[in-house]
Order: C-alpha cells, then structure tokens, then sequence
C-alpha cells in the first residue's frame, strides 16, 4: 500500500488510462516538474498535471495525491476496486 501512495501520478496515469500523451507544449507555472497529460478512459477524457504524487484535472477542477485517489477519479472506482486494479498491474 505505501508503494502505491509513493508512485508517481504520471506512472499510475500510464497504468490507468487506455491512452495517455505527454503535452510538450505545457509550460510550468510553479513548480518546474509539472507535466501536462492528455488522457483517456472508459468514463472520458482528461487534461492533468502532475508533480511528483500529486495531481490535478484542469477539466473537473479536483486533484489529489496518490496513485488510488487518481485511480478513484479517472475510471470512477471505490477506494478497494482502485487498489486491486493498481496492484493488478
């Protein structure tokens, strides 16, 4: 459980999502880490960012840190179906 909450969010996204691309044209504002994604999964598609643990859906304006609060809001699952899909993979 604690490698889950000290994976990357980019990482985790790349698990999550059916399709994932890197924006290189995002220019950090505060913290030159940040990356911009472009994501897609069975409920939609997602524009985040982040750093570190840490991410942030400009769309849904909500974030969160941690690879199961990602896996909760990019495909809709419960806290327990979003640590079995994590470490399924």
């Amino acid at each position: 459980m604690a490698q889950l909450r000290q994976m990357p969010a980019s990482d985790a996204l790349a698990l999550l999502a059916d399709h994932v691309k890197l924006d290189p044209t995002y220019l950090p504002v505060k913290d030159r880490h940040s990356c911009r994604w472009h994501a897609s999964t069975a409920l939609g598609d997602f524009e985040i960012l982040t750093t570190g643990v840490k991410w942030y859906d400009t769309r849904a304006c909500a974030g969160g840190g941690g690879a199961i609060d990602l896996a909760m809001h990019v495909l809709g699952l419960s806290f327990v179906d979003a640590v079995k899909r994590l470490t399924a993979r």
